[in-house]
């Protein structure tokens, strides 16, 4: 039985409003992700017109809280505080169905937040002030967090912490897991651009990248090209390209699985869902293009709300949908 462990950051979402002139007045690219410390999240906060919404976040959580959702067994590895946010972080792992086993607890530290700043074009351009989560130690890590576990999918956000991350890619090797590893933004790609060929080559069996962070690893915007580069040091590479949908390579099997056309509100959480519901297809044993569909079929669904958090009715519809496109392929065989 598949069971699915996320490594990231545990973070609360805060997710607010604003037009293109805020964005653009910000340092960074829009849709990237810029580390900030507590005064600049405050500042941030004091400078908007609303105050944000508040959801649990976090890549890695998003896509185990998603599978989780498909009927997958997930677990989460992360750390938060040990206040009333990370009280009610794990209250929304349990919830969903994901194993906190493997959740972490600081004393000294709060649980940390993820500002989302969404501009009326969906896109949302992040500011992470890491708290806790940027205090989970190699030395935390143990044996009973991998403990049944066939899957890992890691946050390239983690690469902060580069001790941490050889440790758990190393003791996720060590149980046989099958290891997908996301970029997570073009500034974290720029900033670790002399680890990750050689982590990839020696750890991955899959990555997945967007348009933004497969050209900073490449070096080429031309996504193809990416795709290509990223597939010679790992078995399997995604570039998603949006509201083009996204490149998958296998070995001399190329794939294009074109985006749903939905109206979209708001992509936060689009990409972490993207890869639930693709590793929910490769879970069951689905073939490429297949998995494709179903990870487009997820990621449209979140991009129609505000958050990566989706009611019980939509996961309901989402689970009959990929069923149904397990049915079809089967059917095709």
């Amino acid at each position: 039985m598949a069971r699915v462990l996320g490594f990231g950051s545990a973070l609360l979402d805060q997710l607010a409003h604003v037009s293109e002139r805020f964005v653009q007045a910000l340092p960074g690219a829009k849709g990237g992700m810029v580390l900030v410390d507590a005064g600049e999240r405050q500042r941030l906060l004091d400078s908007l017109d609303h105050a944000p919404e508040i959801a649990p976040g976090g890549s890695a959580a998003n896509t185990v809280v998603g599978l989780a959702r498909l009927g997958v067994t997930t677990r989460l590895l992360a750390k938060t505080g040990n206040d009333a946010a990370g009280d009610e972080y794990g209250r929304h792992l349990s919830d969903a169905g994901v194993e906190v086993s493997a959740l972490k607890r600081s004393q000294g530290v709060p649980t940390g937040s993820c500002l989302s700043l969404i501009t009326p074009d969906g896109e949302r351009t992040m500011r992470t002030c890491l708290g806790a989560a940027a205090t989970l130690g190699s030395e935390e890590v143990t044996p009973a967090d991998f403990q049944g576990c066939t899957h890992l999918i890691m946050e390239g956000y983690m690469l902060h912490n580069r001790a941490l991350v050889q440790e758990v890619l190393h003791q996720a090797r060590a149980v046989g897991c099958c290891t997908a590893i996301d970029l997570a933004s073009p500034e974290v790609v720029a900033a670790s651009r002399d680890l990750l060929p050689a982590l990839l080559e020696q750890y991955a069996d899959m990555v997945f990248a967007n348009a933004q962070e497969a050209a900073a690893f490449a070096g080429t915007p031309d996504p193809q090209k990416a795709l290509d580069v990223l597939a010679s040091h790992c078995r399997l590479a995604v570039v998603k390209v949006g509201a083009d949908g996204a490149l998958l390579r296998q070995g001399s099997e190329s794939v294009h699985v074109p985006a749903e056309r939905v109206l979209v509100r708001d992509t936060t959480g689009a990409g972490d869902l993207w890869a639930a519901g693709f590793l929910y297809g490769r879970v069951q044993g689905c073939r490429l293009a297949t998995a494709g569909r179903m990870g487009a079929a997820v990621a449209a669904a979140v991009v129609q709300v505000v958050g990566a958090v989706l009611p019980e009715s939509t996961w309901v519809g989402l689970r009959k949908r990929l069923a149904a496109l397990q049915r079809t392929e089967a059917g095709g065989q």
